[in-house]
């Protein structure tokens, strides 16, 4: 399964499917796990805080309007952001197309075709040019006929779940012409290429912002959970039915969910008719309600297990070192922008201030995929305590920082839940300015529209408020227990 040891009993739950096979499975090397009453979630029978991944916390109670603090705050936080939003998912599954023999085909959906799995589908690419087409999810690609398999249809079911036909937002574009064909999948009559291993079949959002891209793999990996399997022997079509370029920055990424770290375009099938043996159409980026894009989060809370889950699945599958905090110092990394808006102006006085103190390890980096690849930039990130940056993309890499970092996004320029909302959903401490008297907005203005706005323009930052926010941010880190704990293990070997 290739995922982190301390993941193994809540994957092998005594009660859950994995765990049966695994019991059943001679040369399973994780029957030790097999009776862990301990869960994720979302599973079966698993309703005790205290067997599942994570409890999230509450401190502050939510505004009138919401629900009531303590149990009721906690469980909506739960069913927003967490392995809650994956139970709602997994329990609205239903059979669209059901198979009546062991060899039939099979498509099982969740509400509003967000999610779809199932077995022995059949795509036909004969007709489709995709050098003809612009749009990348063109909505009526297929006619009825051309994708389906052989098992008894409802079609009420897909007439009921339309609503949310949208790109990035559910596969029911692609799914709404499926239909029970009179013949076997695969066949040798009916298919040029059969693919034997599962298959995940994606729409992907901008490949060249790290933040609108990990919520694709936030998202896949949601489905991972749907889905019941972790296995990173499969095959990943990226879902695209035109020859444009697509501009893929972290492409490394993909390490992390299949084992030849690569995937497929749909074009590579055009003229063919594709079977496939196993496959899922996985959770989307930009879903209503979704995970993280549109997530309409409870206040007051903070903590995640399916995103503290995902980051430690990362770290993992990635084979990224972990130093582990150092003996007396924090480990501070300043995210750098040499873009032409959002600079901070006066940043050489700021680092020169930071590192007059002796108990911060200052590191300041321009992730630029020029100078320094993807994987040495998620190392950079994992391995800082405090990392800080203007709004932007860049405050993504959080995602892969350790359980007790703090992250300072030096100025939200006016929108001030979209990093903020991310740092909670992980887990981590989230500072920002807090004074406007306190910077100085230079006169650039919207290339375009030449108006002034907050996003593009440069700013200068007093600088013993700026020392101020670190400072703060560091006695967090210190007093945070997980922080506490892991420099103990580190250097308690030495001690002794």
């Amino acid at each position: 399964m290739r995922i982190p040891e301390e993941h193994l009993p809540y994957a092998l739950f005594k009660g859950g499917l994995l765990g049966q096979i695994c019991m059943k499975d001679k040369s399973c090397p994780y029957k030790k796990f097999t009776n862990s009453t301990k869960c994720w979630g979302y599973e079966e029978g698993c309703n005790d805080w205290g067997n599942r991944f994570l409890k999230p916390e509450c401190p502050e109670k939510a505004p009138y309007g919401w629900v009531p603090e303590g149990e009721d705050q906690i469980g909506q936080w739960w069913l927003q952001g967490d392995f809650g939003y994956v139970k709602s998912v997994r329990d609205s599954i239903q059979p669209f197309c059901e198979p009546e023999t062991e060899t039939d085909s099979s498509l099982y959906c969740s509400e509003n075709t967000r999610f779809c799995k199932g077995k022995n589908l059949y795509i036909d690419f004969t007709r489709i040019r995709f050098s003809e087409n612009t749009n990348r999810f063109q909505e009526d690609i297929f006619r009825e006929g051309e994708i389906g398999g052989h098992c008894r249809l409802n079609k009420n079911l897909f007439t009921k779940n339309g609503e949310h036909k949208s790109p990035l937002q559910s596969w029911y574009a692609e799914l709404e012409n499926y239909r029970a064909l009179p013949f076997q999948v695969p066949s040798e009559n009916h298919c040029d290429i059969v693919i034997n291993k599962p298959t995940i079949l994606m729409k992907l959002d901008a490949g060249v912002n790290l933040y609108h891209h990990y919520c694709d793999f936030l998202n896949l990996y949601a489905s991972l959970h749907v889905n019941g399997s972790f296995s990173n022997d499969v095959e990943i079509i990226v879902w695209d039915v035109t020859e444009l370029h697509y501009g893929e920055l972290f492409y490394d990424s993909w390490k992390a969910f299949a084992k030849s770290g690569q995937f497929t375009y749909l074009k590579s099938f055009e003229g063919k008719k594709l079977c496939i043996k196993d496959f899922m159409f996985p959770l989307l980026p930009r879903m209503r309600y979704g995970l993280y894009y549109n997530t309409p989060l409870i206040p007051g809370c903070r903590t995640t297990g399916l995103f503290k889950a995902f980051s430690k699945f990362l770290i993992h599958r990635l084979n990224i070192t972990s130093r582990g905090p150092m003996r007396n110092k924090i480990r501070i990394t300043l995210l750098e922008r040499k873009t032409p808006f959002r600079r901070i102006v006066n940043q050489a006085e700021i680092v020169k201030a930071l590192k007059t103190v002796s108990e911060y390890d200052i590191n300041v980096v321009d992730y630029s995929f020029r100078d320094l690849p993807f994987l040495k930039q998620v190392e950079i990130s994992h391995n800082s305590d405090l990392m800080m940056g203007m709004h932007g993309a860049g405050l993504t890499h959080m995602l892969f920082q350790p359980d007790w970092a703090s992250i300072f996004e030096i100025y939200n320029c006016e929108d001030p839940d979209c990093y903020k909302e991310l740092a909670n959903l992980r887990g981590l401490d989230y500072n920002t300015w807090e004074n406007d008297e306190k910077l100085v907005r230079g006169n650039e203005v919207h290339p375009k529209t030449g108006d002034r706005h907050a996003k593009f323009a440069n700013y200068a930052f007093d600088v013993d408020e700026f020392m101020r926010i670190v400072r703060m941010a560091v006695e967090k880190i210190k007093r945070n227990p997980s922080f506490i704990e892991a420099r103990r293990k580190k250097f308690e070997r030495d001690e002794f």
